[in-house]
């Protein structure tokens, strides 16, 4: 489960609590500037989303803090684009699970996940696949984003809304069985997952 709000300080420990509290005070200044508002270099909330690695200890305390950092920071679409394409693979992923809460459009946001699933980076396959995904692509990205965790090994389970989205969907039920049976000719094994979502395609709506 991710950390929450609440239970970030505490992972953190004291030295680490405190520099989330201003990381966070200066997120909260940035939120709060007038859109037209001259700006001399990097936003300092910026600097601390780059730094979060190094004062945030643990991999899962880090990814919590950027995207809490993301959500109270409210940064324009140019913002995320930037943080996004120069980030790290693990900044990346924090932009992409923190998209539902984003003041993108959904074409904005959805090029950031239409990027991170043309990788291999399974870490970023997986955050491109929650929420804002199944709320913004259309059937045909979304189709390809199943079969892509399927061809990359991420869990269908990353999959926000799955049963929802695959429910009666006989086009997704076609690929499926199109990339089962190459899987068995190739003399590879079919992924578990697949015959889950299979079996809800053959749900009515």
């Amino acid at each position: 489960m991710p950390i929450t709000r609440e239970e970030l300080p505490a992972r953190l420990g004291l030295r680490g609590a405190a520099w989330i509290e201003d990381a966070l005070a200066e997120a909260h200044k940035a939120a709060r500037r007038a859109p037209d508002s001259p700006r001399r270099g990097v936003p300092k909330w910026e600097l601390r989303f780059a730094a979060a690695g190094r004062e945030c200890g643990s991999p899962e305390a880090t990814e919590a803090a950027r995207v809490l950092l993301l959500r109270t920071a409210r940064p324009d679409a140019a913002a995320v684009r930037r943080l996004y394409e120069r980030g790290s693979g693990a900044e990346r992923r924090a932009v992409l699970l923190a998209l539902p809460h984003l003041r993108l459009t959904p074409r904005e946001g959805v090029a950031l996940v239409e990027d991170a699933l043309r990788a291999n980076d399974t870490g970023l396959v997986a955050a491109a696949v929650g929420p804002f995904a199944t709320a913004h692509l259309d059937a045909h990205s979304w189709r390809h984003a199943v079969l892509k965790c399927l061809f990359t090994g991420v869990p269908l389970a990353a999959v926000a809304g799955l049963a929802d989205r695959a429910r009666g969907d006989r086009e997704l039920a076609r690929m499926l069985g199109d990339f089962a049976a190459e899987r068995t000719a190739a003399g590879r094994a079919v992924p578990e997952d697949l015959s889950h979502v299979l079996a809800l395609t053959a749900k009515e709506v």
